[in-house]
């Protein structure tokens, strides 16, 4: 079993922590969150697909034969729409075969419970999948254990929770009910407020990404 501590990697590399400086400041405009979030969702999935299995491969290069590395895993993106389809996108472009399967979920303001309106997912996987959750906020983790939810019933052993924040409370959400579930953040911050927002946190990633 994975321990607590060594199931959240926190990206503290100066390239991630500038760009998020960049998305917590209230005076970022939109576009320009965009294009930062999606620089730094980048950044963090070379850092959650550090572990991929690979299989070694005989080829030529100009000069002479060598050996090399072929990927094995069967790699499936889950956002949880919509805002982490900033995120998906950023990892598509690393692994353009990576297959995608979109996760909708809403919070209810008031119980703050994550509902489901839309899932559409296979009825199996290969035993080989790793599946990566994108999802820019982990607060009440709601969200992260209702999309976990729907790969641990197809016996999916492999899942990665990749977010631009995360808040102690939804880690410990997460890990109260799938202790094995990595995690790849920017940044763990101090809490949540009563509203269940993250704080200091960066607001509503979804809002600021589109706009809205």
């Amino acid at each position: 079993m994975i321990s607590a501590k060594t199931a959240v990697k926190v990206v503290n590399h100066p390239l991630v922590q500038e760009l998020l400086t960049k998305i917590r400041d209230h005076r970022t405009p939109s576009q320009e969150f965009r294009l930062r979030a999606g620089q730094m969702a980048r950044h963090l999935f070379y850092e959650a697909m550090a572990d991929l299995h690979t299989r070694e491969v005989s080829i030529e290069t100009p000069v002479a034969p060598t050996k090399g590395i072929a990927l094995t895993d069967y790699v499936v993106l889950a956002p949880v729409l919509r805002a982490g389809l900033i995120l998906a996108e950023a990892a598509q472009k690393i692994l353009p075969a990576a297959r995608i399967y979109h996760v909708g979920l809403r919070r209810d303001e008031s119980t703050l419970e994550a509902i489901s309106y839309y899932a559409k997912l296979p009825q199996t996987l290969p035993s080989e999948s790793r599946v990566y959750v994108l999802d820019p906020m982990l607060a009440t983790g709601g969200s992260a254990v209702a999309a976990i939810d729907l790969f641990a019933k197809l016996k999916v052993d492999s899942i990665h929770l990749v977010c631009f924040v995360a808040s102690p409370e939804g880690i410990a959400k997460v890990h109260s009910k799938y202790p094995n579930v990595k995690i790849t953040t920017a940044a763990v911050d101090e809490r949540l407020n009563s509203q269940g927002y993250i704080v200091p946190g960066l607001g509503d990633a979804g809002d600021r990404i589109f706009g809205t």
